[in-house]
């Protein structure tokens, strides 16, 4: 698991993210930073650029974006050091469109609707993806439950992982039913990601490196029908094959879901539980293009059924074009619902840039004492952009406590902070009370 963050990373956290407690700074939607992203490739620059403050006004005319506010987005740095080093404290990683550990995936499936920023907990490896991507009603009967067990265990002996979307019914059954087979899950979560990797069946199994959790939302992130139908989109993109164990017709996540991935020009094969105790919604997702899950009397024949089931569906003779391999194919814009954004290129951040250890980091969004390259890590980082904020909350004499109160940041990290900023000279410590203040 890498910690780092990219400077490219850094930038587009600072951008898109939401951290802290202030409302009143909204972070760019993906649709504004798609703006600036092309703006930024034509003009040869990348998100890091913008932690130069002389950057930003020019990107903000260029882009057409307020400039009060992308410079005021760009100035929480302390904010970001803040949230970072909570999420690296519970496990959470971040990646972003710049890295190259991000889902090729997702670039390729979604183009400019792929998250420009990705949370996640569990073994990095498994965002390769593939696999079957199972999703249904929460509420699923019981032939529904039995046949997505089934599913779950065909994968795993096919040696296919199940992607899914961490929801009460047809989600966590068929991630558990794949966990309890000793198979490898991708859960991708519309909220709570944090509150989610620290129960406990979720941290045996990320310990064992069978569960990957990876979300497109704020770790703490409530659950919205907003946030349930962009994950959708993510589960298919993640995936080799869709299969809808049930689904209302016309309503719902599920329905919705699988609509929208079969008006893709060329989508991800989607299947449908069959049978006369199948719902409408299943159905009639046959008549948008949809396959009946095949009988599978080998699991390990799985994919190659698949494959068959499909390309023989009536109508889908375009589906052979896609090869149904473990890379997705290039999807070409789709002009609806979105004709705007669906007609973005590219990510501006691939290919990423080379990193390197020697070379010099990026400015952060606040002033900061000069730190040679040699002894810049992480940690250091966070300390450096911190300190700032410490000084300005340290005119007059103030307890560890209550300014850990005035931070909202952990008294143990803080205490770290004013331990070393002591021994640097830059803070005194008064005793008799113990307390703190800004050396003059």
């Amino acid at each position: 698991m890498n910690n780092y963050l990219t400077d490219d990373t850094k930038a587009i956290l600072l951008l898109c993210g939401v951290m802290g407690k202030d409302k009143e700074i909204k972070p760019l939607a993906l649709k504004d930073y798609n703006k600036l992203a092309l703006w930024l490739r034509e003009n040869g620059l990348r998100p890091s650029d913008l932690l130069e403050s002389a950057n930003v006004e020019r990107a903000a005319n260029g882009a057409s974006i307020d400039f009060g506010r992308l410079k005021a987005l760009m100035e929480r740095g302390v904010v970001l050091g803040f949230a970072v080093e909570e999420w690296q404290r519970n496990g959470i990683w971040l990646l972003s469109r710049s890295d190259s550990e991000y889902p090729v995936r997702l670039k390729r499936h979604l183009k400019g609707k792929a998250p420009a920023l990705l949370f996640g907990v569990g073994d990095q490896s498994l965002l390769r993806g593939g696999g079957v991507g199972i999703v249904g009603s929460r509420n699923v009967d019981d032939a529904g439950q039995q046949f997505t067990i089934q599913v779950a265990e065909q994968c795993v002996r096919a040696g296919m992982p199940v992607v899914s979307g961490g929801a009460r019914g047809v989600d966590q059954i068929s991630m558990k039913a794949a966990m309890d087979a000793g198979g490898a899950t991708i859960g991708i979560l519309a909220e709570n990601l944090l509150k989610k990797s620290l129960e406990r069946s979720a941290r045996k199994a990320i310990a064992d490196g069978q569960l990957l959790l990876i979300s497109p939302y704020h770790p703490n992130a409530r659950f919205t029908v907003g946030t349930a139908m962009g994950r959708n989109k993510l589960i298919y993109a993640m995936a080799d094959y869709g299969l809808v164990v049930s689904a209302d017709h016309k309503k719902g996540g599920t329905w919705a879901g699988a609509e929208e991935e079969l008006k893709r020009d060329k989508h991800v094969p989607v299947f449908v539980r069959g049978g006369s105790d199948a719902p409408l919604g299943n159905t009639k997702l046959l008549d948008l293009g949809a396959v009946v899950w095949p009988k599978v009397p080998d699991a390990s024949e799985l994919r190659k059924l698949l494959d068959k089931a499909a390309s023989a569906a009536p109508g889908k003779a375009k589906q052979e074009e896609l090869g149904f391999s473990s890379e997705p194919p290039v999807d070409k814009p789709t002009p609806k619902p979105e004709k705007i954004e669906e007609k973005q290129p590219e990510p501006v951040e691939e290919p990423p840039p080379v990193e390197t250890n020697t070379g010099k980091p990026a400015e952060p969004a606040v002033d900061k004492p000069v730190v040679s390259a040699e002894a810049v890590t992480p940690a250091e980082e966070l300390y450096q952009a911190v300190l700032p904020i410490l000084l300005k909350n340290l005119n007059e004499p103030i307890s560890a406590d209550d300014l850990a109160k005035t931070l909202e940041v952990g008294k143990t990290q803080l205490n770290a902070w004013l331990k070393r900023a002591v021994a640097d000279k830059v803070i005194k410590k008064l005793n008799k009370p113990v307390r703190y203040i800004g050396a003059k």
